[in-house]
């Protein structure tokens, strides 16, 4: 969940959607669920991922739910250990702590964070080194770094003193989100064994990904497993293909993708990923284009094919995210398209581990 709703919908609409959505998900079975940070993107309009968490900890039993991701350069570190930590007590388990670098040019002009030069990868690089070592010291320290400083105080007056750790431990499971082709964050994830999240735009903006996880393993002498690898898709299953196709492209899906999302990717010049075969126009790049060559869209057989066929072309994965939208227009047949997933696509997909 981006989480995805129109400019036009409010604030309030839109979240008591996604909390009534999570709650949907966990009674059908989910495993878990991410949620987005962004701040100048009305499409997508959620900015604290961890209050809505918190509230959707009480409308959920079993599902694990998930910042993905705070944009750590937005954040003092110090500020952000505390809080996860906090959330992580709440949530007694059911959390994991998704962390990204940020990719809209708006959020770096917001914050004044120089994304154009690497600046934000940087940012996030130190910021989560220094929540890390706030959850593992015993002892105080002092952090020098380019952005932050950090004082990890000793008691002071006899009862002041850092005590804010994680409820899991070390820490919460850790989730990374890479979206430029040869990610550089995803290299952090390889190097300290986090789960790496990727959009699934093409098969080679994939390989590139998984080529950074590795390359970033291979520097710390780890070997990565696909299996912690999450690849976000979209989906819709009706009871035939023409019905899901209808649906995809009558509803919220297909209109976020024209009205925001391929006019932003053609803007950060992602248009040519999207494409099949080079010879293809840009302007042939539609919401239909997708649906035909892209998303999984069709009947539960026709989509276990897909998924089928997309994970041997990736090499394997370790979860599939299915990116939700604001789907309230639509609200039973959404519905009826994750219960088909989880009742009948999934199951043929039982007995498969990713390496």
């Amino acid at each position: 969940m981006m989480p995805s709703h129109p400019p036009e919908r409010s604030l309030r609409d839109g979240y008591q959607w996604d909390l009534e959505h999570l709650a949907m998900c966990d009674r059908l079975g989910f495993a878990e669920a991410w949620i987005g940070e962004h701040f100048t993107s009305p499409w997508e309009p959620n900015p604290a991922p961890d209050l809505l968490i918190a509230q959707a900890l009480l409308r959920t039993q079993t599902m694990k739910l998930a910042p993905g991701a705070h944009l750590l350069p937005y954040h003092h570190p110090a500020e952000l250990a505390c809080r996860v930590a906090y959330l992580d007590h709440m949530a007694r388990g059911r959390f994991m702590f998704g962390v990204g670098s940020s990719g809209l040019p708006s959020d770096w002009r917001l914050f004044d964070v120089d994304g154009m030069s690497g600046d934000n990868r940087k940012m996030t690089r130190e910021a989560l080194d220094i929540i890390l070592r706030l959850w593992a010291a015993n002892e105080p320290f002092e952090y020098k770094g380019q952005y932050w400083n950090v004082n990890r105080p000793d008691t002071m007056f006899g009862n002041l003193k850092f005590h804010l750790k994680p409820f899991q431990k070390p820490h919460p499971p850790i989730g990374v989100a890479g979206l430029s082709p040869n990610s550089d964050t995803l290299l952090l994830a390889g190097e300290h064994g986090f789960m790496p999240m990727s959009l699934n735009i093409n098969p080679s903006y994939l390989a590139s990904h998984w080529a950074s996880v590795e390359k970033g393993a291979e520097k710390s002498g780890r070997k990565p497993a696909r299996s912690g690898w999450r690849i976000v898709r979209e989906v819709f299953v009706a009871e035939t293909d023409a019905e899901a196709r209808r649906h995809a492209l009558g509803g919220m899906l297909a209109r976020a993708y024209r009205e925001y999302l391929l006019p932003l990717f053609g803007a950060f010049g992602f248009t040519q990923l999207f494409k099949h075969s080079p010879d293809v126009p840009d302007s042939d790049v539609t919401p239909e284009y997708l649906c035909e060559h892209s998303w999984l869209v069709g009947s539960p057989r026709t989509v276990a094919q897909k998924l089928g066929d997309m994970y041997q072309t990736c090499g394997g994965f370790g979860a599939l995210l299915i990116l939700t939208f604001d789907h309230s227009q639509q609200d039973a047949a959404w519905a009826a398209s994750q219960q088909l997933f989880i009742e009948q696509v999934m199951p043929k997909f039982a007995s498969l581990k990713a390496a």
